[in-house]
């Protein structure tokens, strides 16, 4: 299979977005809507030029937002504390945008498993204890979760 200008220059940007989103929500613990929304729009305006087929990328950046929004609120109203935040529930549309539909469980999967892992390996306090209360950005997990999915649904 060839891969074409469009593929590669869409790659480059989704790529060079998710690091830099990773960045900012790394830093300032937040996702920037002048970031993220472009991204859902590029990744619909890339795969209406992919693929033959927009439906599932137009479901997956809806079921994304839905998904997280539903996860950010019930926890919000349960725990009466913010625990996600809207931006990621954009960044997760933005890689159903990318990826499509059917990709979202595998890269929820992924971002999920990369921040345990941090959390279980890496985290620790001037005492060398997990603490309960570490306050830890999704977006960097979330983005090499839509990036691994990505690169694999396209040049494997």
């Amino acid at each position: 299979m060839t891969t074409t200008f469009i593929e590669w220059a869409g790659s480059l940007i989704l790529l060079g977005g998710l690091v830099h989103l990773s960045f900012i929500d790394w830093t300032h613990y937040r996702l920037p809507n002048y970031w993220t929304k472009p991204l859902i729009i590029l990744g619909l305006l890339y795969n209406f030029n992919v693929s033959l087929d927009a439906y599932p990328y137009v479901l997956g950046a809806v079921l994304g937002y839905v998904i997280f929004w539903t996860v950010e609120t019930a926890y919000r109203l349960f725990r009466k504390t913010e625990g996600l935040g809207r931006g990621d529930a954009k960044l997760l549309a933005a890689g159903g945008a990318w990826c499509g539909a059917l990709a979202l469980p595998f890269i929820i999967l992924l971002a999920s498993s990369a921040a345990l892992i941090f959390v279980l390996f890496g985290v620790r306090d001037k005492s060398g204890k997990t603490s309960a209360n570490f306050k830890l950005p999704f977006g960097p997990f979330l983005a090499l979760g839509i990036a691994i999915t990505f690169l694999t649904l396209k040049f494997l």
